[in-house]
């Protein structure tokens, strides 16, 4: 009873079908296989009186089995049910708009199935099986050859090859063969990337002059106005950061040079 989950809005489909396994693996299940027979009479046999014991016995006790398996809070119309062919009816009907609301949901997501690396294909094409299973389960059939190309059509370019040779190929695959020939493939692919990796990692570098050509007229490009007055040296008082130009001491200098040539020339 514990491994039997409750009815919920989101389960339907998952908590009848082990509803079902329960009934069989505790034999219970007689009155759901075999049709309700006839009221006994005085004229039935003992077969048939034996029959009606075990299918009346079987009804009963699956009906109180199911309904302790739904909450009170979606039991509806289903309470004054005392069949169990007729409970279960009554069930159905009363998921079928979220039965319709789930499948719309299955097929989104299936149609949106991507696989965007060269790894996983066994765990993306098992989801891509998966779903077309729940569907089948809804009354929505995809048949198997639809469900292997579009498998295929969901792997990324670096199977195209792999695409091609199955186009071409006769024999049609089943979604199993499908797994196991992507596993082969990924393993072909993942090692021919893997050579591509030491290919790249051991190309030969540039010679070092034109990098270290290259790097420093890279940073004379980036280097700012600012930088470049840090660099800058007076010929005259021997300090960074000014010309000789701009030098006040060199200034000064000059201002007294010219000073003492006008006295000179007033001397004379």
């Amino acid at each position: 009873m514990t491994d039997v989950p409750m009815l919920s809005d989101d389960n339907h489909q998952e908590w009848k079908d082990v509803v079902l396994l329960h009934l069989g693996l505790l034999e219970r299940d007689f009155a759901i296989h075999n049709k309700e027979p006839a009221p006994i009479t005085n004229d039935s046999s003992e077969a048939d009186k034996k029959f009606h014991a075990q299918w009346t016995r079987s009804n009963r006790l699956c009906v109180y089995f199911i309904k302790t398996r739904i909450p009170r809070s979606i039991r509806g119309s289903i309470d004054h049910c005392d069949k169990v062919e007729t409970l279960f009816k009554a069930i159905d009907d009363q998921f079928a708009t979220s039965n319709k609301a789930l499948a719309s949901t299955l097929i989104m997501k299936f149609v949106g199935l991507r696989l965007s690396t060269i790894k996983g294909t066994h765990k993306h094409i098992m989801q891509v099986r998966d779903i077309a299973a729940q569907l089948k389960k809804l009354e929505i059939i995809l048949p198997d050859t639809f469900v292997v190309h579009f498998a295929l059509n969901t792997l990324p370019q670096h199977y195209s090859p792999f695409k091609i040779s199955y186009n071409t190929h006769k024999d049609k695959w089943s979604i199993n063969d499908l797994i196991t020939m992507c596993a082969q493939e990924e393993e072909r692919l993942i090692e021919e990337v893997g050579e591509s990796a030491m290919l790249a990692t051991t190309k030969p570098k540039e010679k070092s002059g034109k990098t270290k050509g290259f790097t420093a007229a890279a940073k004379g490009k980036l280097t700012s106005k600012a930088d470049i007055k840090k660099v800058q040296k007076c010929f005259f008082c021997k300090k960074k950061g000014h010309m000789k130009k701009d030098c006040t001491k060199f200034k000064k200098w000059m201002s007294d040079k010219e000073h003492a040539k006008s006295e000179a020339a007033d001397g004379n």
